[in-house]
């Protein structure tokens, strides 16, 4: 068996070949961040003299425990605080420095890592000649709490891990055959609402070329939202923030879970995510972008036909229409929504699509077009179903990603046995999106897609059919815009 062997600045690493690919797991991208490191920016890890063998996944960031063995294939990973691990495949035998594209996971800043099945990038590495690197970041408490006014820790943390991969992608790609010149981010949900805080974060300029953000736009907390969330917390541990780096990390759960439940009743994805933070964060995503910090980064971005039928399927009644209402008051920063949720039907599927519209799609308008001035931008709809499916009769969130790294072989978790039409579905969008890592572009052969222009605002349709739609649901994009204020509106409404 062949053991490709790679030389990193920190020493070299054994992986795997299999077929046309080599494969590397659990490469330590920085030092394990725990006792001292613990709530620090993430450090360089400690060189090593031997080979080190990267043939299995590294583990994964603390997270509550899933309800479903799907999310890591029916097996149960290592969950650790020393988590901070990437994963490369790249072609085997190739000769020229090639195009890099660098995954984030999603699962609302809480759950998640890089070595999920779903993300296998064996076949994108091979079908589209790509370096494929996916990577872990401190979740929840972990990563979000912000905790830069209390004491010498910073804020951000799992934004700041990810700035530390792309750094070590910079610094080591070119001994995988990827060109750290042309490294594309690509990210789904929490992963895409990331990759907007990147754009807009300093520490993070000129370590990526390229953006695909899915299902996901700008997404913060005030700095008095996370100081509140941070006193909470702290206040579950007894108050001494002295102990943060000493107690166990089950302590650290325990607390999270506990000042979750006082605040919010349950949820706990409302109360970790990126925060606007002067020495990480300094100034809202959206902003910064309209104000040209993401100058020349070409963006594609997209959303699913029904993203919000996920989170509400299990309400077949419909009850607690208004109780969502404000938790999606909440989550967008907006007063009343009532007059514009007069227009969905009270019950669950009202539910979904609100969200849907306002939360995904309309958010990842307002972001393209704050782009739109400083580079090139190209939207896409996802509206695949299998109709009759009790779950994927519905193009819902996160459903696109198996077409984009061709994982669909996985949806036989879910009852699916794989058609043609899936397969070629699933070969068109991964063509599409390597594409766009190789030319900034993501136009492939057979793919006429134009760009994103206000007034024509052209978007690819992924579903049965594969067309390029000119402004879709124009008259219900109005309606959203006028209930928005203007921090959120963009600049053209037509």
């Amino acid at each position: 068996m062949i053991r490709p062997v790679a030389d990193t600045i920190y020493g070299k690493v054994q992986g795997a070949q299999s077929g046309g690919v080599n494969v590397w797991r659990g490469i330590p991208f920085a030092a394990p961040p725990v006792g001292e490191l613990r709530f620090r920016a993430p450090q360089p890890p400690e060189p090593w003299d031997t080979v080190r063998e990267a043939v299995e996944f590294g583990p994964a960031a603390h997270q509550p425990p899933s309800s479903s063995s799907i999310r890591f294939g029916g097996t149960q990973p290592v969950f650790s605080e020393d988590c901070l691990y990437l994963n490369v495949w790249a072609p085997a035998g190739g000769q020229e420095l090639l195009p890099v594209m660098v995954w984030i996971h999603g699962g609302t800043f809480l759950t998640g890592a890089g070595s999920q099945p779903m993300f296998n990038g064996a076949s994108m590495a091979e079908a589209g000649n790509v370096i494929v690197v996916t990577v872990n970041y401190r979740l929840g408490p972990f990563g979000f709490l912000h905790l830069s006014p209390f004491g010498p820790f910073e804020s951000n943390l799992g934004l700041l891990d990810q700035i530390a991969a792309l750094q070590w992608v910079q610094d080591n790609i070119a001994a995988f055959g990827g060109d750290p010149k042309r490294v594309t981010v690509f990210g789904e949900s929490a992963g895409s609402m990331s990759i907007a805080a990147l754009l807009a974060m300093p520490a993070a300029k000129g370590l990526f070329a390229g953006a695909i953000m899915q299902s996901g736009a700008a997404q913060t907390l005030k700095p008095q939202q996370g100081a509140q969330i941070a006193e909470a917390f702290l206040a579950e541990l007894g108050g001494d923030v002295n102990l943060l780096q000493a107690v166990p990390a089950q302590d650290i759960l325990t607390a999270a879970a506990k000042m979750a439940y006082r605040l919010s009743g349950d949820s706990l994805s409302l109360l970790f995510q990126p925060i606007i933070d002067p020495q990480t964060l300094p100034v809202e995503p959206a902003e910064a972008v309209a104000g040209g910090a993401a100058g020349g980064i070409p963006l594609m971005i997209g959303t699913n036909l029904h993203e919000g039928h996920l989170f509400f399927r299990g309400d077949r009644e419909g009850a607690g229409f208004d109780q969502s209402l404000k938790a999606l008051e909440l989550m967008l920063g907006v007063d009343n929504l009532a007059e514009l949720a007069s227009h969905y039907p009270k019950n669950w599927e009202g539910q979904a699509a609100l969200m849907t519209d306002l939360y995904f799609w309309d958010s990842s308008i307002a972001f393209a077009e704050r782009q739109l001035p400083h580079a090139p931008v190209w939207m896409y709809r996802f509206d695949w179903t299998i109709p009759g499916h009790p779950l994927l009769d519905k193009a819902i969130h996160g459903a696109e990603i198996y077409y984009v790294f061709n994982t669909i072989d996985l949806l036989h978790q879910y009852g699916v046995s794989v058609s043609p039409e899936m397969a070629a579905l699933a070969a068109q969008m991964q063509g599409a999106w390597t594409a766009f890592a190789h030319r900034s572009s993501p136009e492939a052969a057979g793919l006429d897609w134009p760009a994103y222009a206000k007034g024509e605002r052209a978007t690819m349709i992924f579903g049965h059919n594969i067309y390029v739609q000119t402004d879709p649901d124009r008259e219900k994009r109005k309606r959203l815009l006028s209930a928005l204020p203007a921090s959120r509106q963009t600049s053209d409404p037509e």
